[in-house]
């Protein structure tokens, strides 16, 4: 019955002038909110009035509650107590903090477990997980779902029509679940069943299951993949995961539905934790925009210089808000660590100022709101060692807290004095540039690398650390957006395509845009099955080229490609090309049997050019260079950033952050004023300027 009910609710809010029409969440005077999460249920409730009085004494305004309460919600099957969450809720009204609600869908409560073991979850090995930690219900459970949709309608009933509640957060960084319990089994046939027609012979021909003995003749006998087994059918792994992130997609919906039959004037989302190939992110329309979780420091050692791990990787804020924010055009932060976290392989404190830098880093993208996990540091449990904005006396302020309580007071001292969200410098606009992404491709060349040191996100990051070098703003792009609204697009590593893609690149280009196609792109049709044509000429009427062949060389031997007089080292992927007329040869390998053959060509097509890099650089130095001359002879204008300084716009204001190992002086733009900082930036340190009017 609920289910027919939501498919009638979102079949309604679909043809009402489009699915949840945007609501004006967030104010642009506003400039971003910034709030904190905060377990009642942890703590003495005579406890709760001094702490929330803190919080809004720090400068906070919003809490984050209930996020893995189901249990007290919900203390027994069908008995329900919002008592002492709405006594929690006064209290932060009385201290004029607004509250986003969570469904505590992460962590059902163990009645449920015990007397429902079915809707575990179960691994490739057939083992079922078990109540104790989290995410530990199936998705693909028909019964976990209803369970789960009866407390969260209960609870928007309760909260929907609640002006103290401004939003409602779903599940808790919701990942798609690679689940071996029979139903999940069930779902993925009915998921082929749809996918293929009820057609078996479809499917046959899709997956290729004439190739070592295959063949099906019913749906029915199809099981779940082993990715285990290392030779397990591609083509049936690749169904499998669309149908594994369909799940996750479908069951964030559905609690969004119900929640939307009640809520007035409240937003939903939920908080993905950014692995950008897992697949479900943005694959949920009812949402009303987009959060992450970021976590900067943790143990891994991906900073600048030798005390970098304390400050982290400098562009992994800023991937996460070019790639979330263009998903509906504005996106939250549902959790920035206020310090040392519990989880990581090691657990260091974070650089004096690097915190601020996060929030900076953060709001320089265009974020509405950021939130941190957690107020308290917690007293037992898995996450003792968490670092909160106050320690483990419920009052102390941590050093991290203090930088939260510093960047809030910057942020109002700047409201009234800023312009709005698009207020940005032309030539910073001039340098949009597009990342067209899917995930499906890393899901198709992970099965078959080729070469174990490829790896696809690092390849679009040699791209990605480029643009932003140039301080261009990026935004990361789906097949569903329109191509010409940027100058500029890059295309890396698409390897699964069709001719209605190729054809849309083509019309792009030749209404003036600039294409940027890189190796390993168009080499199979959406099924990962390779076209009965010559390899990789999908997009020769694209490119101007033909390929001869691919190499692949050992890591400690690389290959020399030469380009504009300089020499640039490769092993992972090259691809020899043979170009056609009109088309020019900007490098060519070196050392090799193959040596003077091209491996990036440039050609005008139309308006526009399409540069193909045929070449995986082992460092991003020559992806580097390739933007250099494009941009160069485009006569697009771009600055010349090290890595580690990022800098964006919005609201009129330039901001600047330094993520490397030693200062950077920043020459202001002729009539800015300062606003927050000085030029000499240290290490972890912002600037911050207004725009020269």
């Amino acid at each position: 019955m609920i289910k027919r009910q939501l498919l009638t609710l979102l079949f309604a809010c679909t043809f009402a002038g489009g699915l949840f029409a945007q609501q004006p969440w967030f104010k642009d005077r506003d400039l971003t909110l910034t709030g904190v999460y905060y377990y009642p249920e942890h703590w003495e409730d005579s406890q709760w009035e001094r702490d929330l009085k803190q919080i809004r004494d720090l400068g906070f305004e919003f809490v984050h509650f209930a996020e893995f309460a189901w249990a007290q919600l919900e203390p027994e099957e069908g008995k329900y107590d919002f008592a002492w969450l709405d006594r929690a809720v006064a209290l932060a009204a009385k201290y004029d903090l607004k509250v986003i609600m969570c469904t505590s869908t992460a962590t059902p409560p163990v009645w449920l477990s015990r007397k429902y073991p079915e809707i575990l979850v179960r691994n490739e090995q057939g083992i079922a997980l078990d109540h104790g930690a989290r995410q530990h219900a199936s998705f693909a459970s028909p019964l976990y779902r209803e369970l789960a949709y009866k407390m969260i309608e209960k609870l928007a009933e309760h909260y929907g029509s609640d002006p103290r509640i401004i939003g409602w957060q779903l599940d808790n960084e919701p990942a798609v679940q690679f689940d071996y319990n029979p139903k999940a089994e069930l779902g993925y046939r009915d998921f082929l069943r749809k996918k293929y027609n009820n057609d078996i012979q479809a499917l046959n021909a899709a997956w290729g299951t004439s190739f070592w003995s295959e063949v099906y003749s019913s749906f029915d006998e199809i099981t779940l993949p082993k990715p285990a087994q290392m030779f397990m059918n591609h083509h049936q792994i690749l169904d499998y995961r669309r149908f594994a992130a369909a799940q996750t997609n479908e069951f964030l919906d559905a609690q969004c539905l119900l929640i939307k039959k009640y809520a007035k004037n409240q937003w939903v989302t939920t908080n993905y934790i950014p692995n950008y190939e897992e697949g479900h992110i943005g694959g949920s329309p009812t949402f009303d925009f987009q959060c992450y979780t970021r976590y900067m420091v943790y143990g891994d050692n991906e900073g600048i210089g030798r005390r970098g791990y304390r400050v982290g990787n400098p562009l992994r804020i800023a991937l996460a808000n070019d790639f979330f924010r263009p998903i509906q055009g504005t996106y939250g932060v549902m959790e920035l660590q206020p310090g040392q976290v519990n989880w990581g392989t090691i657990n260091p404190q974070p650089l004096p100022g690097a915190v601020r830098l996060w929030l900076w880093s953060v709001f320089a993208g265009g974020s509405d709101f950021i939130c941190t996990y957690r107020y308290r540091q917690p007293l037992f449990g898995t996450e003792q060692y968490h670092y909160g904005i106050v320690g483990t006396d419920g009052v102390t302020v941590t050093p991290g807290g203090h930088e939260y309580a510093q960047f809030m007071r910057e942020i109002k001292s700047l409201r009234g004095q800023v312009g709005e969200r698009e207020a940005k410098p032309a030539d910073y606009t001039a340098r949009r540039t597009a990342i067209l992404f899917n995930h499906e491709n890393s899901w198709s060349i992970e099965r078959q690398k080729q070469n174990a040191t490829w790896n696809t996100m690092g390849h679009i990051e040699k791209y990605y650390r480029t643009l932003k070098s140039f301080g261009a703003p990026v935004d990361f792009i789906t097949e569903a957006k329109d191509f010409t609204d940027y100058r500029v697009m890059i295309v890396p590593a698409y390897q699964l395509a069709d001719k209605a893609l190729v054809d849309r690149w083509i019309a792009y280009v030749k209404q003036g845009g600039n294409l940027v196609v890189t190796c390993r792109t168009a080499q199979k049709d959406r099924y990962g099955r390779l076209p009965e044509a010559p390899f990789g000429s999908m997009i020769d009427p694209l490119t101007g080229n033909e390929m001869e062949f691919y190499d692949l060389l050992l890591p400690e031997d690389k290959g020399v490609v030469e380009m504009d007089g300089k020499r640039y080292a490769w092993n992972t992927w090259g691809e020899i090309l043979k170009p056609g007329k009109g088309v020019q040869v900007w490098a060519t390998y070196d050392e090799e049997f193959y040596a003077g053959k091209p491996a990036i060509t440039s050609r005008r097509l139309g308006r526009g050019t399409v540069t193909y890099v045929g070449v995986d650089s082992a460092d991003g130095s020559l992806e580097r260079e390739v933007l250099k001359k494009l941009y160069a002879e485009l006569e697009i204008p771009v600055m010349d950033l090290p890595y580690g300084v990022t800098m964006e716009y919005r609201n009129g204001m330039g901001i600047v952050l330094n993520y490397s190992d030693r200062p950077y002086r920043f020459e202001l733009p002729k009539g800015a004023k300062k606003l927050i900082g000085e030029e000499a930036i240290p290490t972890a340190g912002v600037l911050v300027f207004s725009i020269a009017e």
